[in-house]
């Protein structure tokens, strides 16, 4: 009864609206830009004597909505420019269009917004990718923690994997592994893996480290996502999205060189092209820019042979706009990689058998490299990017993505399990020393094995009015086309105990494996598994009023995976699954403040399984289904944003393992599990004094096994992360005076206790930690001097994913950067 009333009253509520002529509305919409054509962001755009507004986003644009018919006058200022104004009239509904252009230019207006620091620089209050539409951050449902340029360069990050620590809720598990078809480092988050596999908001696998020498911003949109992102690319607890340079349009750049501890020397360039034909009060129609860098770093475990990692990358982009309706990008980011990575420490045995059940307590030398040279693994990632962009109308945008996305690697790749002196080891191994421990060595390579990824996406973009109520709509249709073609050949070289000498430790070197594959041992293990996946999804955001909006979007997607092998033979199988999505925003105070409540839903493709009683069925997608709620700030004049958030989130139909089929040792299962993962997040960003910027994040998140079997039932997953997690930063730029651009930043992160084995009498844990970061810099108009210290408290950590990792210790890098 109360949803057939709601129904009702909504549809009364529009059929009034819609009979109520005398109440249109409509948007003036437009362009701020500098003298020299550039975008000019966070310029203030209103209606004089009204309350009515909006902020510039990063292209110059601007969107005022919800103007009744009249005459208006529109007023732009920022801190510390002049102000403008213009006469516009508005009527019959129709959006109107008005241009700035400021007398300043792109520098003039960036000094201008440092001088008067007013703007809170380590937040974006908007976005395009997340909700696939235009949309601030106080209307989404959803939530999101943005990383910046502006942070990145102040903490001297030059990668993605070191960006991700100023995102709340976010812990990296592994470093990326460098082989071809796996998406760089593993990420946990609200208790589940995710990896970096978006770009732009479409498909964009890196294989290794990813460079952040393109990297414009990171976006982590939390929680199950599949109704706009599919679920390929995607986990339960969200993904992250790459957000890359686009070309300027003024001339200009800069050329940074950095090095440092641990043989560390870097050289990168950022270069911006334009075409000097266009007149310079004009918008440019073609730019082209282009991001290098290369970059070389020791491993910092040098007690023996030092280990090494060097990765070139390259990303050229060019941006034509033939017409103001028309605009067109081609990109491309292409990185290679060569090194021996870092040592992955794997527990086969219990900490009983082991005799210790921490990471601290592991007789393994935090600093010895057990390996010698010449395992070496070469890995490239190549990112094809395409986008057409059509104005239809001032309400209606098309947009065309083509995307490829290939990774490829060769090599070795070392591995190592930790193994105790038991009786009956020793009666095995005779010939072995007498230890309390050994390290068994071993390599898992790749033989240029690839993952290809080919993506096509249509948008259709809607922002209009239907009587008084806003519309933005997205509607959307996609194709995915996966195919692996990996080649792994894996096999023991050696057992050794821990206190080897270092000759004995350099016997595990490429020459040495490279024969053991020559001579017929180890194994080889194929993946050549196929699939396309055909989606089409739609989604609405209803403005009912001007402070309650409802967003309703539903996916339906139809895979068709080939089958082929996955170690094993993988049966071909077709399957269709839908995913909603639901959310609600309440704003009780306009463009400050907003409740919200969303339902997310993800899923995941089983195959077919292995029943009890002999049968082969095809699994029911595997579910992920989210409730949240929370509270948005965006206050003191933008100064103060703040996300606050609880969620709920519950895994249906999971395969149950039963055991093993006697023969073909096939596993059984029934799919009958479940998994719950719940808990809070905080994020501050904030400016609360001229020259302070300061950012926060806490997450507490409770995983844990239900309906599984008993040695892990009611137990929190080993890859669900560590429970608690905190990150800060704060730093201060003198704003004025003859130490103008002198400006220093310290934060760090806290992780809890991981229990990367979490099973009835097998509990592992890797210890908490802080690790403390700091950075001091002097930034002009024509250089930047930059100095950085990670892990300033040279602190022993260990990251996991099921396994023990040691990291880097403490290192101190220095930067200067030549602007034109």
């Amino acid at each position: 009864m109360l949803n057939l009333r709601s129904l009702g009253l909504t549809s009364t509520l529009l059929a009034c609206t819609l009979s109520v002529q005398a109440q249109q509305t409509a948007a003036i919409r437009g362009r701020v830009t500098t003298s020299d054509g550039s975008p000019a962001e966070a310029v203030t755009v209103g209606l004089k004597g009204r309350s009515q507004g909006a902020i510039t986003n990063g292209q110059g644009e601007y969107v005022i909505e919800r103007v009744r018919d009249g005459q208006y006058t529109v007023v732009i200022s920022a801190v510390g420019l002049k102000g403008e104004e213009k006469t516009v009239t508005v009527g019959g509904g129709q959006a109107t269009a008005v241009d700035f252009m400021l007398t300043e230019n792109a520098q003039q207006l960036k000094e201008v917004v440092i001088s008067g620091n007013r703007t809170n620089k380590f937040n974006r209050s908007a976005s395009v990718d997340v909700n696939k539409m235009p949309l601030s951050n106080l209307e989404n449902p959803q939530v999101y923690a943005t990383v910046g340029k502006e942070l990145l360069t102040e903490q001297l990050v030059f990668s993605v994997d070191d960006a991700t620590r100023n995102a709340p809720g976010l812990q990296k598990m592994w470093d990326a592994t460098g082989r071809g078809g796996d998406g760089g480092a593993f990420y946990a988050a609200r208790g589940f893996v995710t990896q970096s596999q978006l770009r732009n908001g479409v498909a964009g696998n890196v294989t290794g480290n990813i460079d952040a020498v393109n990297l414009e911003k990171l976006e982590v949109i939390k929680g199950p996502s599949a109704t706009l992102f599919g679920s390929a690319l995607t986990s339960y607890g969200g993904l992250l999205n790459r957000v890359t340079k686009k070309p300027l349009e003024t001339f200009g750049g800069e050329v940074n060189v950095a090095a440092g501890s641990y043989g560390f020397h870097r050289v990168s360039a950022d270069v911006n092209l334009v075409d000097q034909n266009t007149p310079a009060d004009q918008p440019k129609t073609l730019g082209i820019r282009l991001n290098t860098a290369y970059t070389y770093e020791d491993n910092f475990q040098n007690k023996g042979y030092t280990g090494f990692n060097k990765n070139f990358a390259v990303a050229p982009s060019l941006q034509w706009r033939p017409s103001d309706r028309l605009t067109v990008n081609l990109d491309a980011e292409i990185y290679k990689g060569r090194g021996t990575g870092n040592q992955f420490v794997f527990l086969y045995f219990a900490p009983s058998v082991l005799g210790f059940d921490r990471a601290d307590k592991s007789p393994f030398d935090y600093e010895q490299s057990y390996q010698g040279p010449g395992l070496i693994q070469d890995s490239r990632s190549t990112n094809l990017f395409g986008q057409v962009q059509y104005k239809i109308s001032p309400a209606f945008t098309a947009t065309t993505y083509l995307t490829s996305s290939n990774s490829y690697s060769d090599g070795n790749s070392a591995y190592y399990y930790l193994t105790p002196s038991t009786p009956e080891f020793r009666r095995r191994r005779p010939d072995l020393p007498e230890a309390a421990n050994y390290l068994v060595r071993a390599d898992q390579s790749t033989d240029n094995s690839q993952r290809q990824l080919w993506e096509a996406q249509q948008l259709v973009n809607g922002d209009f009015q239907v009587g008084n109520m806003r519309n933005r709509v997205v509607l959307g249709l996609d194709f995915l086309r996966v195919s692996s073609d990996v080649n792994f050949l894996g096999g023991n070289f050696d057992t050794v105990a821990l206190a080897s000498p270092r000759p004995v430790l350099d016997q595990f070197n490429g020459t040495n494996m490279n024969a053991v594959y020559a001579a017929g041992g180890g194994g080889r293990y194929l993946v050549t598994t196929k699939s396309n996946t055909y989606s089409a999804f739609i989604s609405d955001v209803l403005n009912l009023t001007e402070q309650l909006s409802v967003l309703a979007a539903l996916r339906v997607d139809h895979v068709d995976n080939k089958g082929g092998l996955f170690y094993s033979p993988v049966q071909a199988y077709k399957q269709t699954t839908w995913s909603p999505k639901f959310g609600l925003v309440y704003q009780p105070v306009k463009d400050r403040v907003s409740v919200f409540a969303n339902y997310q839903n993800s899923f995941n493709n089983l195959g077919l399984y292995l029943a009890v009683d002999g049968s082969r069925s095809l699994a029911r997608p595997e579910r992920a289904n989210q409730w949240e709620g929370g509270v948005k700030l965006d206050a003191a004049a933008g100064r103060l944003s703040a996300t606050v958030s609880y969620y709920d989130i519950r895994v249906q139909d999971r395969l149950r393992l039963l055991g093993y089929a006697p023969t073909t040792f096939e596993a059984i299962n029934a799919q009958d599990a479940t998994q719950r993962s719940k808990g809070v997040e905080v994020n501050l960003v904030a400016n609360p004094v001229r020259g302070l910027n300061v950012i926060g994040g806490f997450a507490y998140n409770d995983s844990k096994f239900e309906d599984s079997p008993e040695e892990v039932n009611g137990r929190r997953p080993n890859t669900a992360s560590s429970p608690y997690l905190a990150n800060a930063w704060a730093s201060y730029r003198q704003p004025e005076g003859p130490l103008k651009g002198l400006g220093a930043g310290f934060g760090g992160n806290y992780v809890s206790e991981n229990k990367v084995q979490n099973a009835v009498n097998n509990v592992f844990i890797l210890p908490s930690y802080t690790v403390l970061n700091a950075s001091v810099f002097y930034d002009q108009p024509k250089y930047r001097i930059s100095a950085k210290v990670d892990n300033l408290t040279d602190k022993q950590y260990w990251t996991g994913y099921t396994t023990m990792n040691p990291q880097k210790l403490r290192s101190i890098v220095g930067s200067v950067a030549y602007k034109f």
